[in-house]
């Protein structure tokens, strides 16, 4: 894929936020339809090997690098620090060995689904107060510092249903993080899920971009969510996400921005919809096509 190299992320397959979503799928069935697909980089996921000799057996006999795993980080409260920094350098110590460079990373403070303080009955994200914003940077910067450590960037995922949600919170915590510690992981869809235009952000934020997520959305079913106020996850059983080149996002200049800018990190296919509708391999070689044509068209241009 020219500059930037292509993987795609075993969410497609089994649901991580959606427990059912390919709950009887095995983890052979996705490397082997990721090495069908031609693509050499996956994510860490739910039905993968846990023992790190055999995940690495399993991937390196498909000719596949493991990208990233997410890390959820309670950074905004200072009671949670140290054990949380004691959980990220564990964290990074098994990618490091696995050959990763980016770490997947976001705060669940707040959050309805990820914050381990919050009760069944609540209905909505607890924004971040100042204390909180300087907290959960102060907490990312020294995190940062350890991912430095072993080779490797803090990549920071905005996320929908998280208190770094939309264009403002992404511009927020890039302002007060350093630019040497702090790194993004750009998400198209979930930056259009929470209010931005994605290729705004990219192009604001490009120069802190560390890895990326392509995903896309549907949006008459976003628009039926935020009618009926549907948290995050009810979203994903809805269907609000898609692989590029099915939803409405526009990702002819997304590409071109890519490929004018000479990105050369990791660009991860991502779907997040239930596979038994959404057939993974079907929908994964169909993006793969759109993208390709989109860079096709953009060399096109360039002669």
């Amino acid at each position: 894929m020219r500059n930037f190299r292509m993987g795609i992320h075993p969410i497609n397959w089994v649901g991580e936020d959606v427990r059912e979503h390919g709950a009887d799928t095995s983890y052979e069935t996705i490397l082997n339809d990721i090495q069908r697909l031609g693509l050499t980089g996956t994510e860490m996921g739910r039905k993968y090997p846990q023992d790190p000799a055999v995940l690495k057996q399993e991937l390196t006999s498909r000719g596949i690098q493991l990208v990233s795993q997410w890390k959820s980080v309670l950074l905004s409260d200072p009671a949670f620090r140290e054990q949380e920094l004691a959980a990220y350098r564990a964290h990074c110590e098994f990618l490091s060995r696995m050959g990763s460079t980016v770490i997947s990373t976001a705060e669940v403070g707040g959050s309805l689904h990820f914050d381990p303080r919050r009760t069944p009955n609540e209905k909505e994200v607890l924004r971040l107060d100042e204390a909180g914003w300087r907290c959960l940077a102060e907490g990312l910067n020294a995190a940062g510092s350890i991912a430095r450590e072993y080779g490797m960037k803090l990549a920071y995922h905005h996320h929908g249903g998280t208190v770094v949600e939309s264009p403002e919170e992404i511009d927020r915590l890039m302002e007060l993080t350093s630019p040497s510690l702090v790194w993004l992981l750009y998400d198209t869809g979930h930056a259009y899920y929470g209010g931005a235009d994605p290729l705004q952000v990219l192009r604001k934020h490009y120069d802190r971009i560390a890895y990326i997520h392509l995903k896309d959305i549907r949006p008459a079913i976003l628009e039926e969510a935020r009618v009926e106020q549907a948290d995050f996850v009810t979203c994903i059983r809805k269907g609000v996400f898609t692989v590029p080149g099915d939803g409405c996002i526009d990702f002819a200049p997304i590409v071109s921005t890519l490929l004018e800018n000479g990105y050369a990190g990791w660009a991860m296919l991502e779907g997040e919809q239930d596979p038994a509708l959404h057939p993974p391999y079907e929908y994964a070689r169909n993006a793969l096509q759109y993208i390709e044509k989109l860079i096709q068209e953009n060399e096109r241009k360039g002669e």
